[in-house]
């Protein structure tokens, strides 16, 4: 693939989604370290909602509340597929791109740039793809377990060790929905290279910096945040 078409802004706004992107988690680790984000918080929720889990005699609600969040993760496992076969349709086809850029022999470098814009969205929707098919796998192992949970009459010390075993399944596996989830945003930064590099480059940033402030900052992280804190009080009364 000819890349000799990139310009040094397509390089910085290339280098500054690859930082959003892989570096994500650490970034927020220390965005948030004073107050902690969502995701570290919700591993407090779900801690007790499996604790609790264990002492209800009906865990219908459990077994739904699994379900809806496994009908979720396929709604978009199945999004996912539909615009990878979108945008694979357009870039493997060829004569799209083609037609976008010309045909011409000095458009070649042209094309294959757009074409490589092209495979940034995919690898992204790929990668989303993946994370949600692996949370309903995980998911389906803590409906699993759900089922498997102790009678409630049981030794406390049995059911507290089962609902930290089950929150070592649930964590994980919801905690690849939200990856899925974040390949959407990036997804679309990807998107934004069509128009430039410094498109891509702001849409990089603008992003990372969406995703920071709902993590650790918004009503939602804040709320969650004191829901965690009551929890932890009190387990430790």
């Amino acid at each position: 693939m000819d890349l000799s078409g990139m310009t040094a802004m397509d390089w910085a706004g290339l280098v500054a989604f690859a930082i959003g992107w892989l570096a994500y988690e650490p970034v927020l680790s220390v965005v948030t370290r004073q107050g902690g984000s969502i995701n570290g918080h919700m591993q407090v929720v779900r801690r007790a909602w499996m604790a609790a889990m264990t002492v209800r005699e009906n865990r219908l609600l459990d077994s739904q509340l699994m379900g809806h969040s496994i009908n979720s993760a396929s709604f978009f496992a199945s999004a996912n597929l539909l615009l990878i076969a979108a945008v694979g349709g357009f870039l493997i086809g060829g004569r799209s791109v083609t037609e976008l850029v010309g045909d011409a022999p000095v458009a070649e470098a042209l094309r294959s740039l757009v074409e490589a814009k092209l495979a940034l969205v995919i690898v992204c929707l790929v990668r989303g793809f993946l994370d949600f098919t692996w949370s309903i796998r995980q998911m389906n192992y803590t409906l699993a377990l759900i089922g498997a949970t102790p009678e409630a009459e049981q030794a406390e010390a049995a059911r507290a060790a089962f609902a930290e075993a089950a929150e070592r399944v649930l964590n994980p596996a919801l905690t690849a929905f939200s990856r899925g989830v974040r390949g959407y945003y990036f997804a679309l930064a990807a998107a934004a290279w069509m128009f430039g590099g410094v498109a891509l480059l702001a849409a990089s940033l603008a992003v990372l910096a969406l995703l920071i402030w709902r993590q650790g900052f918004s009503a939602a992280a804040q709320g969650i945040r004191g829901s965690a804190v009551h929890i932890d009080g009190a387990a430790h009364k």
